[in-house]
Formats: structure tokens, C-alpha cells, sequence
């Protein structure tokens, strides 16, 4: 029986859309045209609490976090295997200005209950984690494929919505052309992997860019920022710029056995974006993850499953239509 709810692209967002359709008893299908471009594609699958030069808590993680844990917890059940991590991050300072800020709002308690003990050089960054994104997108696949619920090709947009009730789009930056009142930013970032031997496999390496330790004697070093450029294409600026944090950071002998390279979709107001064409009712949208969407992504996949189950509007905070608000006081 043909789906109403079709899924367009099966990245984070709409793995994770997908699970939470499926655990509502919801029926959905998914187109997908592969993750050539997309984000998902080479994201370490970090959920840091404390980021930015300037050491701000990630926005909502306090009530977000546990959202994300019970909902990969789930689709490892779901899947067979293993995706959550618990994590720590050595944070490095950048610069005295920087242990200053650290200092201050250590006093103040601002970035408990995440920041951990300090020193001259740094300080600890508790209950971050790592998704595993190669085995969550892979496995999520399989299992929509051998039930017929996934299939490979790309989307014609006019035969979509004329065959779904709702088509919602998950397919980041190869998607948000249907949404041109939203201000979409991009962003090209490339990661590392490196072969490395004797890191701590529960330790994140971060000054600048970062060390994530994979299995036994592999790593992620990334990511780099090109605010935006749009193309996909590994560089050698990049692959300089990571080889040299490698070297800071590790302080060991290390390999180069790959590099990445993808597109990420962010929002002037640093927020991601979920709800329905304030014009066309039947095609919604789920994107802007930027670098935070093992944080975010489950928590707006449940808020459209309430949308569709009880009619809950979405939090204003992240809804499509904020822009079209946006726009018109400022007109």
C-alpha cells in the first residue's frame, strides 16, 4: 500500500524522522539519491555541550541530551548495533583572553553541570558523546530497503506532491530550494582520517579543530569552516590546515588514509528549522543542522510526529515561518 508521507533524502534528519514515524506506527516512504554532498556523509557525529571561541553551552542541551540518548539508544535496539558513546573533550585554550572567559564563567557556574576540572593549559568538557553516523545511515538503510519503504533515485518534486499527502524535506543542501523565503546559509567542511595508535577511545582532542578517536588505531581530525562555498571537492588547503592541528594535538606519529568533504546547511539565527510551506501545507521540511544535528535532529523529528498525531505546532523558536516574520518587520 503506497505511503501518504513520503521522506525526501535519507541523511540524519530523515533517519531520524524515519525512526521516529516508524516507532508512531506512522507510514512513510523515503526517496534518497545518496549522500554525495551531503553533510551526514562526513560529520564525526559529535554531540559537544561546550563550543565556540567564546564557551557557550550548545543551545538546549541540557533538555535536548537526554532527547538524543534515548532516541540513538533506540535505534541501536532497532538496528543491532552500536551507536552511542559517552564522551569527554580536552579543550586546549586558545589564548589568555580565552582562560580568562573560562575562569569567569567557571565562577559563575554558566557552563555546569558540563565543564569539568581546569588548568593552565585547558579544561574537561564531561558528557559529550559520538554517534556513529556510517552505521546508523547504513543500517537504517538496509532495513528500509529490504521492506520496501526506501528507494534509490532522484525526486521529481511536481509527481511527489501530486502522489503524497505530505512530503517532507530532509534532504539539506540539495533541498532548500523549495524554501526560498528562508535565508540559508552554507558551509563546506572536511575531515581527516588518520590511522594514530595509543588514544584514549572515550577522549576528544579539541584546540581549534579537533581529534576524535574511531576504532583501534583510527581517528577523525577535523573540521574545517569555508562559510560559503558549496562544492564538495577534498582540498589540499584543508588537508594542510587539519594535518597541521593533527600534529599539535597528537603529538605522535600519524597517517593520512582519507579525506572528506561536504556541504552544511545553517540559518543566520544559528537555529535549525522544521514545520510545514506556510503556502503549500503538503511540503514540510526539516534542515539548517548545521554542525549541532546528533543534537537536534531527534527532537525535531518528534516534533513532527506530535504535529502529525496531536496537531502540535512547532516551537516558534525553530518553525519555517519565523523568516517570513522576519522578513516583514523588517520591510
Amino acid at each position: 500500500m503506497r505511503a501518504d508521507l513520503l521522506i525526501v533524502g535519507q541523511g540524519l534528519a530523515g533517519t531520524l524522522l524515519g525512526w521516529e514515524l516508524e516507532r508512531a506506527g506512522i507510514p512513510f516512504a523515503i526517496a534518497d539519491a545518496g549522500h554525495g554532498r551531503a553533510a551526514s556523509r562526513v560529520a564525526a557525529g559529535l554531540l559537544n555541550p561546550i563550543t565556540g571561541r567564546r564557551l557557550v553551552k550548545s543551545w538546549r542541551v541540557e533538555t535536548l541530551r537526554p532527547i538524543a540518548r534515548e532516541a540513538y539508544h533506540g535505534l541501536e535496539s532497532m538496528l543491532g548495533v552500536p551507536l552511542w558513546q559517552e564522551m569527554r573533550v580536552r579543550r586546549s585554550f586558545a589564548d589568555e583572553r580565552q582562560r580568562t572567559v573560562f575562569a569567569e564563567k567557571q565562577r559563575s557556574g554558566a557552563l555546569a553541570p558540563f565543564v569539568g576540572a581546569g588548568d593552565a593549559d585547558g579544561f574537561w568538557i564531561e558528557e559529550a558523546a559520538r554517534v556513529d553516523l556510517t552505521a546508523l545511515l547504513a543500517g537504517a538503510r538496509r532495513r528500509w530497503q529490504e521492506r520496501g519503504v526506501l528507494r534509490e533515485g532522484e525526486v521529481h518534486w511536481d509527481e511527489a506532491l501530486a502522489g503524497h499527502e505530505l512530503v517532507i524535506d530532509c534532504a539539506g543542501e540539495g533541498g532548500v530550494g523549495r524554501f526560498e523565503f528562508v535565508p540559508w546559509e552554507f558551509s563546506k567542511g572536511e575531515v581527516l582520517t588518520v590511522t594514530v595508535e595509543g588514544l584514549d577511545p572515550r577522549v576528544i582532542l579539541n584546540h581549534g579543530h579537533w581529534v576524535c578517536p574511531l576504532t583501534s588505531g583510527t581517528a577523525l581530525v577535523g573540521a574545517t569552516h569555508e562559510f560559503g562555498l558549496r562544492n564538495a571537492v577534498p582540498s589540499m588547503s584543508a588537508r594542510t590546515a587539519l594535518g597541521a592541528s593533527a600534529t599539535e594535538l597528537l603529538k605522535r606519529p600519524w597517517t593520512v588514509t582519507g579525506q572528506s568533504a561536504g556541504v552544511r546547511v545553517t540559518l543566520p539565527d544559528r537555529r535549525p528549522v522544521a514545520g510545514r510551506h506556510p503556502s503549500q501545507p503538503r511540503l514540510g521540511l526539516l534542515g539548517g543542522l548545521g554542525a549541532k544535528g546528533v543534537l537536534w535532529a531527534p527532537w525535531l523529528a518528534r516534533q513532527w510526529v506530535n504535529h502529525l498525531t496531536e496537531g502540535v505546532p512547532f516551537e516558534s523558536e525553530v518553525e519555517v515561518g519565523r523568516f517570513l516574520t522576519n522578513r516583514s518587520s523588517q520591510a
